[in-house]
């Protein structure tokens, strides 16, 4: 029936599909932001794992402390960012609605606002290093401020878009319960 060489349905020259049924289109924008979603989970999650690492080989003198520096008072409110990356890949199989709601207010308090913070908090010694050149603290050679600031702007516009695309999630999925109840 699907070749275009084979037999034809007898009184059809093909052109009649328009009859049949269409995936309505918010299944479609939600299969597209689930996907769209769990990328910038995977994001996330490489990120969380960086200020971890920084964290853990710090904090346990693995390497000496030239080599990377401690870490900044933000990084630690931002290791629990993990809790709305957990709650967020939790909503997307059955389309819990409580799950992602948890996640996009979470993810507002445990990753943007310690990343907020942590700009606010790095200001001083980035000022510094903009005037006079001078760092006091380094990861691989760098000035630790300069790779933070790189890890937070990264950071900041995956939680923009995770709470946008969130949020477009949630309008489609009510989208669909309205539908249901309308029947």
């Amino acid at each position: 029936m699907t070749s275009r060489v084979g037999p034809r349905a007898a009184g059809t020259d093909g052109s009649d599909f328009k009859h049949r049924e269409k995936v309505a289109s918010h299944y479609q924008m939600s299969a597209s932001l689930k996907s769209e979603i769990r990328k910038l989970n995977f994001v996330h999650l490489l990120l969380w794992l960086l200020v971890a690492a920084q964290v853990i080989v710090s904090k346990l003198d693995l390497v000496p402390s030239d080599t990377v520096a401690e870490p900044y008072r933000w990084e630690y409110p931002y290791l629990i960012s993990l809790f709305p990356l957990v709650t967020g890949s939790l909503s997307l199989p059955k389309n819990n609605i409580s799950y992602l709601v948890i996640s996009m207010i979470s993810s507002g308090l445990f990753s943007i606002a310690p990343l907020f913070y942590g700009s606010m908090e790095m200001l001083g010694e980035a000022q510094q290093l903009y005037r006079h050149g001078k760092a006091y603290r380094f990861i691989f050679g760098w000035a630790a401020v300069t790779v933070m600031y790189l890890v937070m702007v990264a950071a900041v516009q995956v939680h923009a878009w995770q709470i946008y695309y969130s949020k477009k999630l949630l309008d489609a999925w009510f989208d669909s319960t309205q539908e249901k109840k309308k029947k």
